[in-house]
């Protein structure tokens, strides 16, 4: 993309939560001008973007129209309009990654398919239509408790997703087409950041761990360097890098694993886009993800993924219980332990569970960088207060 250095290419980016605000914090490196869509005025990106342009994801004249306005078309979230993207790129409109790859990965159906296809470790599964035919084929015996529903379309951040572990839990399902999978012994949860450009250069991070919130069923703590093997690694940058070469895909690429009780890496899902497990790379390695997606899709170099220094990385969630304008608390007493990154992405409303940001503890040992996060996660809370 030889436009870049005229300081004239115009990127758009697809909904503008925290992930579009981060990665226009460092298009803006580069003097890239950015347009995004997005149906809230006040959300992350908008207010820091060159063009804010309110409309929908979901809707075909919403998107088609932004992306007539821009050079090349990103986005930051999987639930996208994919016939408007189609009628853009038939009209010459780069769009990165490729909406085909898009629409794949919007299904999760299509998405296991894919792994089974193409031998890619993951948990068995079926596809059924409706709640009657999960129940019928509970009835004819074809597969048996615990096992997971996910919903092929929609879900997010554990939504679409129920987990039934006996005949009691069948109140649970959910209505719609869906991915009925065996309910792995998951012994961790780790994620792969995997990168590739047009000339077929792919780079992979370090293995982060993942710790969940039981409630919000969200990323609780996010470790790299990851406590597993080293043939555990090697085998999930593998597997990831060979995802994102099957796929032929330009962009960046989060796989997220299972290791289950038996030591074995299997893909859960995939996100084609910048993502929460990757973070903590914007301070603990030399090239951030969010920098390292606009150099995939703009066919530049891949950075360096090499580890600065060990870290972890913890969400800020709104309160249970608070749901209006936003009141931080334990900001300066986070701040003066050292090593301590805080990132707030400007959401106007807090409500209970909701990302309202992210901290990065960076530390020479990660037993250090661990004892000092979970301290910030009991200084820094996220309330509501009431306007006078």
């Amino acid at each position: 993309m030889e436009r870049l250095v005229t300081s004239n290419l115009k990127m758009g980016i697809i909904a503008g939560g925290q992930l579009g605000k981060m990665l226009i914090q460092e298009a803006s490196k580069w003097n890239i001008i950015t347009y995004v869509l997005d149906k809230d005025e006040d959300c992350p990106a908008g207010k820091i973007a060159s063009h804010f342009v309110k409309g929908s994801n979901l809707d075909f004249n919403d998107v088609y129209q932004f992306g007539k306005q821009v050079d090349i078309l990103t986005f930051e979230i999987e639930n996208v309009n994919i016939e408007a993207l189609n009628k853009l790129k038939s009209e010459g409109v780069r769009i990165l990654p490729d909406p085909d790859i898009l629409a794949l990965i919007q299904d999760k159906g299509l998405q296991k398919d894919f792994y089974r296809n193409n031998h890619i470790p993951t948990s068995p599964f079926r596809l059924v239509q409706s709640e009657q035919d999960i129940l019928k084929s509970i009835d004819n015996g074809d597969f048996s408790f615990p096992f997971v529903q996910k919903l092929r379309k929609g879900g997010y951040d554990g939504k679409g997703v129920a987990v039934i572990n006996s005949a009691s839990d069948l109140n649970k399902l959910l209505p719609g087409p869906s991915v009925i999978e065996e309910k792995v012994e998951i012994d961790k949860e780790i994620a792969a950041i995997v990168a590739r450009n047009n000339k077929g250069e792919i780079k992979c991070y370090p293995i982060v761990e993942m710790l969940f919130d039981p409630q919000a069923n969200l990323v609780d703590k996010l470790i790299c360097p990851s406590s597993i093997t080293v043939e555990q690694s090697e085998k999930a940058k593998n597997i990831a890098s060979e995802i994102i070469e099957l796929l032929n895909m330009e962009g960046l690429l989060a796989v997220e694993f299972f290791i289950d009780s038996k030591g074995e890496v299997i893909v859960n899902e995939v996100a084609p886009r910048t993502h929460n497990s990757g973070h903590h790379t914007i301070e603990s390695i030399v090239t951030s993800q969010f920098e390292q997606h606009l150099r995939a899709i703009l066919n530049l170099p891949l950075g360096s993924t090499k580890l600065k220094l060990p870290s972890v990385m913890i969400n800020i969630l709104g309160e249970e219980g608070h749901h209006g304008n936003v009141l931080y608390e334990g900001l300066t007493e986070s701040m003066a332990i050292d090593g301590v990154k805080i990132h707030l992405y400007g959401k106007k409303i807090t409500q209970p569970y909701r990302k309202m940001g992210h901290i990065t503890v960076l530390s020479p040992s990660l037993e250090c960088a661990l004892k000092k996060a979970e301290k910030v996660k009991q200084l820094i809370k996220v309330k509501s207060w009431t306007k006078n």
